[in-house]
This record gives C-alpha cells, structure tokens and sequence, in this order.
C-alpha cells in the first residue's frame, strides 16, 4: 500500500460487487483476514461501514475484484489517516435516529440495503448496515423495515440509559420517505402492507404508544443514506464531514446544529 493512489472515497459509485464466478479467485484466508481487519475500524471509521459490509459479503468465494475493492478502503484510509469521531463536551444528550434504504441494492437477490445511525446531541453512538432478510417489493417496504430496525435499536439505547438517569420521552426517527412514515401512522392493513412481516409493525406499535416520533428529513440530510450505497464524492463528504441540519422539525424550535458522521482531528 506504500505507493497506493490517494483515493477520496472507500468505493467508487460505479461500483457494481458481485459474485464474479469468472474471475480470477484469490486465498479466502488471507481475504478474511482482510475483511476482519477492516471490520476492526468501523468501530471508529463509519464512513467506511458500507463499502466493508459489502466486501464482507463475497468471503466465502473472493475474486480478485473483491480484493481490489478492499484494497481501495485501505487507500482511502491512508490518505484520510487525519479523520475519526469526536464527542464534543458540550454536546447535549438529545437522542435521535436516522434510517434510510437502498431498494433491491443487491445484483444477486435484489435484496435491499439498509443504514442506521443513532445520535447523543451531535455525537454519533451506534451504525449499522446490512443486506435485509427478505426481499422487499417496493421502496415503501424497505424504508419501513429500516425504520423498524433503527426503532429497535433506539429503544435498548434508551432502556440502556435509564440506567444512568437519563429519561426521554419522544425519540425522533428521521426517515425520508413518506410513504413510510404514512404507512407506519395507518392502522390499517391494506393490501400494500398486509404482507410485511408482523415484526416490524411493532413501529407502528411504538409510534402509537408515543415512544417514537416519525419525523420526515429531507434526502440531503439523511445520515443514515452513506450506509446503504457509495454517494458520489460531494454527496459523500457532505455526509461525512460536518454539517448544518435544521432540527426545527424535531424539537419545535427555531435552531441549527452541527452534526455529522466524522471531524478533523488535528
């Protein structure tokens, strides 16, 4: 990696992973012993949570396009050695959540990828993203099951910090589809919904009890989007890095705050 290209983002947005059976096989130890690594910093990196999950995905049988693409985070990483998370002294305890889905992602089995992230004021606690179990027939579907995966997490958060003291009432869910947050809201079952798997109607559930708020957030600041696919370099760093996001809508005040998923550190 020495004499490696400096690279802008850990995957190109023409990036198209597949099982590549044509393709030139290399030794699965050492390709796992890659993706571990790899997996080792998102603990810390989470702008490079997509473009590892997706290379961890072809372990069983990787070819030599599964290892380039993995070699391209390792460059991404050289060359922006100088970012990580930073949690602010001053940041409130403001819990909220951001969900978001990449319908039919998936070339294999157009499955669908999902991203979530959970926030403390500014600061940025938990992430996740993963292929979903089943394959979605629409995008309503498979933003509603993310919501319903960011819901579940949000409520162990909160259940998690009862024990310290802190309390929250109504935890915001930031969702950028509508058509999610409409189906969440109706009870009843019509035939676009009806079969969705009972399991993730406990949001609903939960939104009627008044322990979520569904809130929309428009696509340009939705967090959770750099978790579900590669973004285009401007689109990428504006996720990345930090941010304006008008939180009128979350709390009913007229106010600003910086967030965002990584800060310089230097």
């Amino acid at each position: 990696m020495g004499d490696s290209k400096p690279m802008t983002t850990p995957m190109s947005t023409n990036t198209a992973l597949d099982a590549d059976e044509d393709g030139e096989a290399v030794d699965q130890k050492e390709f796992r012993g890659t993706i571990g690594s790899l997996l080792y910093l998102t603990a810390t990196r989470p702008d490079i949570q997509f473009a590892v999950c997706l290379c961890a995905r072809y372990q069983a049988s990787p070819r030599t396009s599964h290892r380039q693409a993995a070699k391209r985070i390792f460059s991404y990483l050289k060359f922006t050695h100088e970012l990580g998370l930073w949690y602010s002294s001053g940041s409130s305890l403001f819990l909220r959540g951001f969900s978001d889905a990449d319908h039919a992602g998936c070339r294999i089995d157009r499955k669908s990828t999902f991203g979530t992230c959970q926030l403390l004021g500014t600061s940025l606690v938990s992430w996740s993203s993963r292929k979903q179990a089943s394959v979605s027939l629409s995008t309503t579907e498979a933003e509603y099951i993310a919501a319903a995966s960011c819901c579940s997490q949000l409520l162990w958060m909160k259940a998690t910090l009862s024990d310290f003291g802190l309390r929250f009432k109504k935890i915001p869910l930031l969702v950028d589809s509508t058509s999610a947050i409409s189906v969440a809201k109706n009870p009843i079952l019509h035939s676009r919904t009806k079969h969705i798997d009972v399991r993730f109607h406990f949001l609903r559930d939960h939104y009627e009890k008044g322990d979520i708020d569904l809130v929309h957030v428009a696509f340009e600041n939705q967090l959770a989007d750099i978790f579900t696919k590669p973004p285009e370099f401007g689109a990428f760093v504006r996720l990345r890095d930090w941010r304006c996001v008008d939180n009128a809508l979350i709390n009913g005040e007229i106010e600003s705050q910086w967030i965002g998923l990584i800060a310089l550190l230097v």
